[in-house]
């Protein structure tokens, strides 16, 4: 497996030309393995050690402190739903702990009180861990900056007007999820047993912190922090560990853009070992606005549906995964429901 490595630079105010060759590499790795590597971000400050180690801050509050952010599932007594913090749950599928963070950290955002997609993130007060808001708030409108930037390319190679899904994230409700993943002991598959999570990795054998999965959406961008763990499958069916490389993003493409393109665009299989250290990450999911209508793309052989909500799509996707199963409930659909080849894992 070749995981290209992009200098995406030109994207940002680069000529036509510049821009079309960036172009046709990125379409490339997204229609070929779907992942891919990207370096020469305009804030590429935000992405040295120093900056992760602030923004993972967050998880050397004391335990009392942290309650105050997790979600309603977590903790009963807390009022944020889709937002927030979650703890490791035993098991099998998935052992992480983690904070949700949604567009109010940057700017505004207007809250729907009957849809929790719109709901404000809890967060901690800047007495509390200084200056990590603003490092949140800088680090998010970077990422959507690059999310922009990477769609706009995207419909440039699909022979698509530049700004063709500019529209989908007029009010986008994008998510920064910092991560932490603990050790893994036998202890932390509670009933299940943990030979079911063991991989062997060149000759060593370890646990699974992620499963195997596709993500939901469009568009994802993640920082590693110097410990290796996540793999990607290759076209033979091969787990491939993705190499580690300072001030540069991987890239991969969610389910919805993949089912848009009829296929061309893949979303790629991936999931996350842990190792014999503690691993952090910081992933970013660009999303579109809640009320997008999500319709067929104008491109050949372009998969026919009846158009449905970006919420709606991410609601039913997103509550199948463990941290969010419990609230499928709590929302009520704005439209019609996607069809089944959209939302299935």
């Amino acid at each position: 497996m070749v995981l290209a490595v992009i200098d995406i630079a030109p994207l940002f105010g680069g000529s036509d030309v510049s821009k079309k060759k960036i172009d046709q590499q990125i379409l490339a790795a997204a229609t070929s393995l779907g992942f891919m590597m990207v370096t020469g971000l305009p804030d590429a400050q935000l992405l040295t050690p120093q900056s992760r180690d602030q923004l993972k801050e967050i998880f050397q509050l004391p335990n009392s402190q942290k309650r105050a952010l997790l979600r309603k599932h977590f903790e009963p007594a807390n009022a944020s739903i889709y937002r927030g913090m979650f703890e490791p749950q035993p098991g099998v599928g998935s052992y992480k702990e983690g904070i949700d963070i949604g567009p109010d950290i940057a700017r505004e955002t207007t809250l729907d009180p009957n849809d929790p997609l719109t709901g404000l993130t809890p967060l901690p007060q800047d007495d509390v861990i200084s200056g990590w808001r603003n490092q949140c708030s800088s680090y998010y409108t970077c990422m959507e900056r690059t999310g922009n930037a990477l769609m706009q390319s995207l419909a440039r190679g699909l022979q698509l007007q530049e700004n063709h899904f500019d529209n989908l994230f007029n009010n986008p409700i994008s998510t920064l999820r910092i991560l932490r993943y603990p050790l893994r002991s036998p202890e932390t598959f509670g009933d299940k047993n943990p030979e079911e999570a063991e991989v062997k990795v060149d000759g060593e054998v370890f646990y699974i912190s992620t499963l195997p999965h596709v993500d939901s959406g469009i568009l994802t961008l993640l920082l590693q922090d110097g410990v290796p763990g996540l793999q990607v499958q290759d076209g033979d069916g091969l787990w491939q560990s993705i190499p580690l490389a300072e001030a540069t993003l991987v890239v991969n493409f969610g389910r919805l853009l993949e089912t848009l393109t009829s296929g061309r665009i893949k979303a790629t299989p991936h999931r996350v070992v842990a190792r014999n250290e503690e691993r952090f990450s910081i992933a970013f999911f660009y999303e579109p606005s809640v009320d997008a209508l999500i319709k067929p793309l104008p491109i050949d052989n372009s998969l026919k549906f009846e158009p449905f909500y970006y919420g709606d799509f991410v609601w039913e996707f997103a509550t199948r995964f463990i941290e969010q199963r419990s609230i499928k409930h709590l929302r009520q659909p704005r439209g019609p429901i996607p069809e089944r080849k959209f939302v299935e894992p």
